[in-house]
């Protein structure tokens, strides 16, 4: 059987989709981030730049597998 192609709005609400859950990920993590700097009292914020860089790779890696998945 042939596979039919994808709509223009389905692909258009999947990839939005993809990005609102990037902007919200790397929002939760750098929120943490600022608290976690903020309670251990450090001067230079080292979770926040941890936790953005690791979440935002992740998401990299989730949005590649998604793009080979197709």
């Amino acid at each position: 059987m042939k596979k039919e192609p994808d709509k223009p709005v389905n692909t258009f609400l999947k990839y939005s989709g993809l990005g609102l859950q990037m902007l919200v990920t790397i929002g939760v993590g750098a929120w943490l981030g600022i608290k976690l700097d903020q309670y251990f009292e450090l001067k230079f914020p080292v979770f926040l730049i941890t936790f953005v860089f690791l979440l935002f790779g992740g998401i990299m890696y989730q949005l590649y597998r998604s793009l080979n998945k197709d």
